[in-house]
């Protein structure tokens, strides 16, 4: 089984990139393979909305999106980790799921898929932090999510969404959450 995760925190050891790591540490206890993908090592530009995608399917762009692409498709499952910045995902995050859209493009208009169905969707596992407590703190991120899953035919199953941390180690202040990131991660890997 082969797992992507991806890291959309600009920060390598923050809140939202150690909850990652934990998912990832249950999924691997759980014998997946999972391979890590951190956004803001790659070079990816921003879609420019040219749709050359409308040929083929596949972006224009010659950035790191194409290999970042493969790990989403090959994918048996998928977890999405990034921090939330006024009330949406991270500025890495939406570029990638921007890109996207050639996957979009293909699915629906080249190949005429009935939008939003396919059999047996891959599972997939979001997780976000955000400093604030509103009450509909993650909605938009997890729309957004929902719709970027189904590019590449995975289905949001679970999302963990924890409210008020900010500072970059205020998450090891709650142990808990750590382990329930952990089991989230063994519990994508049962879903399989």
């Amino acid at each position: 089984m082969n797992i992507t995760a991806i890291y959309g925190s600009p920060r390598r050891q923050g809140n939202t990139s150690r909850l990652l790591a934990a998912a990832v540490a249950g999924a691997r206890s759980a014998g997946a393979y999972v391979t890590e993908v951190v956004l803001r090592d790659l070079k990816l530009s921003p879609c420019l909305e040219i749709y050359a995608c409308r040929k083929d399917g596949r972006c224009a762009i010659r950035d790191d999106f194409h290999g970042l692409v493969e790990a989403l498709l090959i994918a048996d499952a998928t977890i999405l980790a990034s921090p939330i910045f006024f009330y949406a995902v991270s500025a890495h995050t939406k570029i990638m799921m921007d890109r996207c859209q050639s996957l979009w493009v293909k699915k629906y208009w080249l190949d005429e898929q009935p939008l939003g169905q396919f059999d047996n969707p891959k599972p997939g596992l979001f997780i976000a932090v955000g400093a604030s407590r509103g009450p509909r703190l993650f909605d938009g991120a997890q729309m957004s999510v929902k719709h970027f899953f189904d590019t590449f035919d995975t289905s949001l199953r679970h999302s963990l969404t924890y409210r008020g941390l900010d500072g970059a180690d205020e998450i090891l202040k709650h142990p808990e959450y750590l382990e329930e990131a952990k089991c989230a991660g063994i519990k994508l890997v049962g879903m399989v």
